[in-house]
């Protein structure tokens, strides 16, 4: 095992999700205990609708993730198993999981495709690829999701800035910034894979002549080479190829992104054809994941809870919030946390101790 694999191996050690626990469950535990209001859980009762729509909220869940493995194993060439897909898709969600929303698993799913039969080359091709999918996802149905509200109010958070100007709203501004940051890192990742990857590779090591980000140079060099690859590999991809795996990455993150609004039918009764309010918790959830990626908790644990809660007020009743938030990490986050401690030792054994 090389030092650099070391390295990675340390950084997903199954130990490492006591942490977001601790912090997830400590924070919805003080937030319940701060905010109880009495006979509000009364809203929970376990009845065949009920069960029906979390069946469907997890669910949602699977096919998530199933068309993740749809567009890493088309993005592969099909060289990876369904077996193998499955294994990079949660063994990447759980690093995403137990690390800084901030810093993601990315870089380490190219260690990960690597040790399934990928080349290093066309790993870091695929994980860059799969960047860009996702930006442009974002970036697309924003804007889209703002027009077919026709209005702010996905960005009203409580009684208390209800009457504030648009242009005042922080959340709004928030978005805002965490938005034309994502269009930014967009059109240069699109201008390196597709027009000049080595002048963006030459632009990279010029930046990082910085004193203060010196230290970082090589591997700024190495993300230098492997977007020239990348634009080798992808570049001469007909239009079918990348509607495909833009579809793929649509499907994906729209299933995610509707498992609120399942839970919420779940136990409120929001009828599924009461599109208006189903399109201004989806917008809601849009600005939410810009909130997310700045924190510094492994996976958003407490801040994602918190920010969740604030984030339904006004939708649901009062004093529900924290148990909404504490359902809704329990199908889309801590599912990740327990597969993946059970994959990863056996994932190791398998590609460093098998022989």
């Amino acid at each position: 095992m090389t030092d650099n694999s070391g390295k990675i191996l340390k950084s997903i050690s199954p130990n490492k999700i006591i942490v977001p626990i601790i912090i997830g469950l400590g924070v919805s535990g003080y937030m319940l205990y701060r905010e109880f209001e009495p006979g509000s859980l009364s809203f929970f009762e376990f009845t065949m609708q009920s069960v029906f729509w979390l069946l469907i909220s997890s669910l949602l869940m699977a096919f998530r993730d199933f068309w993740y493995m749809v567009r890493i194993r088309f993005l592969t060439g099909d060289k990876l198993s369904w077996r193998q897909a499955f294994n990079i898709i949660m063994l990447w969600e759980f690093s995403s999981a137990i690390t800084p929303s901030a810093i993601g698993g990315t870089s380490i799913a190219i260690f990960f495709l690597n040790k399934e039969g990928i080349r290093v080359g066309r790993s870091s091709a695929v994980v860059m690829v799969t960047s860009f999918l996702d930006e442009l996802y974002f970036i697309l149905v924003f804007p889209l999701v703002l027009l077919l509200i026709g209005r702010t109010d996905i960005f009203m958070f409580g009684d208390t800035i209800e009457h504030i100007p648009w242009f005042k709203n922080q959340f709004f501004l928030f978005a805002l910034l965490g938005y034309l940051l994502k269009l930014t890192y967009t059109i240069i990742l699109s201008y390196g894979l597709f027009f000049n990857p080595r002048g963006l590779k030459f632009l990279l090591l010029w930046v990082f002549k910085l004193p203060i980000i010196r230290k970082w140079r090589p591997q700024a060099n190495e993300s230098g080479s492997d977007l020239i690859q990348t634009s080798k590999e992808f570049k001469q991809w007909p239009l079918s190829s990348w509607l495909k795996a833009f579809g793929a990455t649509a499907l994906s993150w729209t299933s995610r992104y509707w498992i609120v609004n399942t839970l919420i039918i779940a136990f409120f009764g929001i009828h599924f054809l009461n599109w208006d309010e189903h399109i201004v918790i989806f917008g809601k959830q849009l600005v939410m994941w810009i909130m997310m990626l700045v924190t510094p908790t492994p996976g958003g644990s407490g801040f994602a809870e918190y920010v969740f809660k604030i984030f339904l007020t006004g939708i649901i009743p009062v004093g529900t919030g924290v148990a909404m938030a504490f359902l809704w990490r329990l199908i889309s986050y801590y599912p990740y946390l327990i597969i993946g401690a059970i994959l990863i030792p056996r994932w190791i054994r398998k590609h460093f101790f098998s022989n």
